[in-house]
């Protein structure tokens, strides 16, 4: 496999590291991990035992990555994000293997400084404002702020937020596609 990883970074053995993926300044890559093609891993990282990136997965500066997080591909995570692992941690209490698991559906992006609490998932092209932090399940195109985070809107798959008309239509500004609006769910339709 042919990857970039800067002469600082640690990558432990037992990890797979897809084609096109760079790892930068100080990020630590631990085993039985497995990252995707074209990932871009910036500096200070963690990437712990089991973590899961598809391809094309962005983590920005200063992210740990835990066990029990899955990211699929075309993720965004911003700078300084936060996931937790455990809802209820004590430094006296071991609870390894009790890790729950978080998965970020394809297209997501959270904002910097944002925290998403352990087994809460993010929905496909979903966005996260910078610092909400998320305690539930996010719905797919929506649009997250706060603390504790609210839905305020939809966004596009291009990442623009989506003004439905009457008949439940938005149209993403840049990409002209079509959405509709019904139960309170999102989906793409087309041009």
């Amino acid at each position: 496999m042919k990857y970039f990883a800067h002469e600082t970074a640690v990558i432990d053995e037992g990890c797979s590291i897809g084609n096109g993926t760079k790892i930068w300044h100080f990020s630590h890559v631990m085993p039985k991990c497995i990252l995707g093609e074209n990932c871009n891993i910036g500096q200070n990282v963690v990437v712990s035992p089991e973590v899961i990136l598809g391809d094309n997965v962005k983590v920005q500066n200063n992210v740990s990555l835990y066990t029990g997080v899955i990211c699929e591909d075309d993720v965004f995570l911003g700078p300084s994000m936060v996931f937790t692992n455990v809802t209820n941690p004590r430094s006296a209490v071991v609870r390894r293997g009790e890790y729950s698991i978080t998965i970020v559906r394809k297209g997501a992006s959270i904002g910097a400084n944002a925290t998403i609490v352990c087994g809460n998932n993010i929905g496909k092209f979903a966005f996260i404002g910078a610092g909400a932090v998320v305690t539930k399940t996010v719905e797919d195109y929506a649009l997250v702020f706060g603390n504790p985070a609210r839905q305020i809107g939809w966004m596009s798959e291009f990442g623009h937020r989506l003004v439905f008309d009457t008949e439940g239509i938005a149209l993403c500004k840049e990409s002209n596609e079509k959405y509709k609006l019904e139960n309170n769910r999102v989906s793409k339709i087309g041009n």
